[in-house]
């Protein structure tokens, strides 16, 4: 999950078209200046005005469960204004972080802001951060929600609202998800897509490219392509490792 704190002007956020049209959204563009990102089965087309100025805290669900107290669920496939969360605290925070002179002080000020949060806040569940690293690792025994549920020692039911609760998505949404972040970083070092359908376990390519469809509004091919060609792509990563951007030239 992401969150934003921006001490300029704002951004403009839409919901990328399914069909990969250029230009095109799926709902009205939202601005933010500091918000938090819950988790996406879709992409979404960040815009501003040729100066982004800031800081981002990319984070695991449950540690904003426990810094946000709020349901993960809520905030699935959205965004929502730091302030609608935090109210005025957020402003004081962003205000703050604006008026220091260095990036260290800053990233000290936020750190003693965070802990200070989560020391109060709605523990995490082991077992359920235990979940999720065997879907990351794409081991056995997260091979079903079943199979999973019964290594944890939860009912399959209880799984999935411990899941929506504290990542925002059911097991099998976030399984597909990771699926899909497996496949962008194989595609990305150039294998060809029927060997990244068959290693992610999808069942055939035109599954892949479904998959891609839904949730990016581009084909594997337009996706490479835009990335490749996209000016400092690299840099806009917010993972070492993944691959989470890409530059839209002209929209």
């Amino acid at each position: 999950m992401t969150l934003v704190l921006g001490f300029g002007d704002p951004l403009r956020i839409t919901g990328a078209d399914p069909a990969g049209r250029p230009g095109q959204v799926v709902r009205p563009g939202t601005s933010y200046t500091s918000l938090l990102s819950g988790l996406h089965t879709r992409a979404s087309v960040g815009e501003h005005d040729g100066r982004a100025h800031g800081i981002e805290v990319a984070m695991a669900p449950w540690t904003a469960f426990t810094l946000f107290r709020t349901p993960m669920d809520e905030l699935a496939d959205s965004m929502v204004d730091l302030a609608d969360l935090l109210g005025q605290p957020a402003h004081d925070l962003a205000g703050a972080l604006a008026e220091i002179p260095g990036w260290a002080a800053r990233f000290t000020l936020l750190d003693a802001f965070l802990t200070a949060r989560a020391r109060t806040g709605p523990p995490a569940s082991h077992r359920l951060v235990w979940a999720w690293r065997q879907l990351v690792s794409g081991g056995p025994t997260g091979s079903t929600v079943a199979e999973l549920a019964a290594t944890v020692g939860w009912s399959e039911r209880h799984l999935e609202r411990r899941f929506r609760e504290q990542i925002g998505l059911s097991p099998k949404g976030t399984a597909r998800v990771l699926r899909f972040r497996h496949a962008v970083r194989l595609l990305d070092a150039s294998l060809p897509p029927s060997q990244i359908a068959a290693a992610c376990g999808y069942c055939d390519q035109a599954h892949l490219n479904r998959e891609f469809k839904a949730m990016t509004g581009r084909s594997p091919s337009r996706f490479v392509t835009e990335r490749t060609h996209g000016a400092c792509f690299a840099q806009l990563d917010r993972e070492e490792g993944q691959v989470t951007s890409v530059v839209l030239a002209g929209h």
